[in-house]
């Protein structure tokens, strides 16, 4: 996986600290990476929730490679070599993974906490938890660039075939999870993925699939803001317009804002009954 344009215009409009906008690009990589690995139409969210100075970050990606994300943080002190710990960032926590289906049936969501020093070692904790598979991911990210790789060692082994000698599955999965090991951030971000997957699995056979572009697209619209306005109810919306002359949603993701005046907000609820529950921007 590697994203330029798409990294660039998600954070068109927000002027995250480097340090915040380096951990956004790991989960926004990681994201991509496993939704890659959907099997049907749906939206993969990665969501970050920690007690340290960044306290909420998504990330989305849908099956068809359109992703957006976001975080919330606390200011950032500066520190010495220009870097924050990653505990630092996320403090204790957890982080999930939610699968949204177009088949309900299909909806999934996996927690695991906070471990490790990266999210790509907390991905790798949750595939060992959370489905017993071992996987090993890297992941960095530029202001330019974002970029990742996922290993799994799948499950099974036979098929038509004769099944393989145990220790020689044992020996190959050990030899790629070498090569990942070695695997410099310098080396994941550079330009050459067919060639790099070549150097680290050339004494194996590769096959290199057609790739899929990845592009940003947030989902946020007045509609949906609507919804939300319409969720609060009529007086806590009038007690706004009383008090600012106006209802402003501004979207978290691309930063758009909706304005709602007197007159549209009244219309909100001429216009529909208030949707039963609590809704949000998703």
């Amino acid at each position: 996986m590697r994203l330029t344009r798409a990294w660039l215009e998600l954070r068109e409009h927000q002027d995250y600290p480097s340090a915040v906008q380096a951990l956004l690009g790991d989960a926004v990589g990681a994201a991509v990476l496993l939704a890659a690995t959907l099997k049907f139409d749906g939206t993969l969210t990665l969501q970050l929730q920690g007690k340290g100075l960044v306290s909420l970050l998504v990330a989305q990606c849908t099956h068809d490679f359109k992703v957006r994300g976001m975080a919330r943080h606390e200011p950032i002190p500066a520190a010495e070599g220009g870097e924050v710990d990653f505990h630092a960032l996320t403090g204790e926590g957890q982080i999930v993974v939610t699968v949204e289906a177009k088949d309900r049936a299909s909806n999934y969501q996996g927690v695991v906490p906070i471990a490790g020093n990266s999210i790509a070692e907390c991905l790798e904790t949750y595939f060992i938890q959370s489905e017993q598979l071992p996987t090993r991911v890297a992941l960095t990210s530029t202001p330019g660039v974002v970029s990742g790789m996922l290993l799994q060692r799948i499950p099974g082994e036979g098929g038509k075939q004769a099944p393989a000698d145990p220790a020689a599955l044992e020996a190959a999965w050990m030899k790629a999870d070498h090569a990942m090991l070695e695997l410099t951030p310098a080396a994941l971000v550079a330009d050459d993925v067919e060639q790099r997957l070549v150097r680290m699995f050339g004494d194996d056979q590769v096959r290199v699939f057609s790739g899929h572009d990845v592009t940003f697209e947030c989902r946020c619209s007045r509609e949906r803001v609507a919804n939300v306005l319409r969720s609060l109810g009529v007086e806590e919306v009038r007690s706004v317009i009383a008090e600012q002359g106006a209802v402003t949603v501004t979207c978290e993701f691309c930063q758009k804002p909706y304005k709602f005046d007197p007159i549209d907000a009244e219309q909100l609820f001429a216009d529909a009954a208030p949707p039963a529950g609590s809704q949000s921007i998703n």
